[in-house]
């Protein structure tokens, strides 16, 4: 009975260690992981925020369709080493996309994107409309 409860917490943890992204050298698989995010609401506008380390401003596709903000980007590499008696050519291709549905809130056509220091920041300001009202007396007649 102990060696069974054994196996069941090694076999597990072997298999899971075995079967790691990075087992044969290699490194994790970046073409399945998304970038971090972090969205703040102000009284005035969303703040976007996307963690996307390495890349260039020319690696972004970013598209607004009615309300659906859609952030792409996919990177080919390619590297060529030529030795006396051998060749090695290796690629990648990473690539995410997210896609953010905005609330009927946001003036679409006012948004704004920087990218700078592997973060790549959208503010996302709010219709007039959707602006919180300063209080105001009103007189009775």
């Amino acid at each position: 009975m102990s060696l069974t409860k054994k196996n069941d917490v090694l076999f597990p943890a072997l298999m899971n260690e075995i079967f790691r992204p990075d087992w044969f050298g290699g490194t994790e698989n970046s073409r399945s992981s998304l970038p971090a995010v972090n969205i703040k609401e102000n009284e005035k506008d969303f703040e976007l925020e996307l963690f996307v380390p390495g890349r260039v401003k020319d690696d972004f596709k970013i598209e607004i369709d009615d309300t659906v903000l859609s952030i792409s980007a996919e990177i080919k590499e390619e590297s060529t080493e030529v030795k006396e008696n051998f060749t090695r050519k290796e690629f990648s291709i990473s690539s995410f996309k997210r896609a953010f549905t905005l609330p009927e809130t946001v003036a679409t056509d006012k948004i704004e994107a920087t990218y700078e220091g592997g973060i790549l920041k959208f503010n996302i300001p709010k219709k007039e409309e959707a602006l919180p009202k300063p209080k105001r007396l009103i007189e009775l007649k």
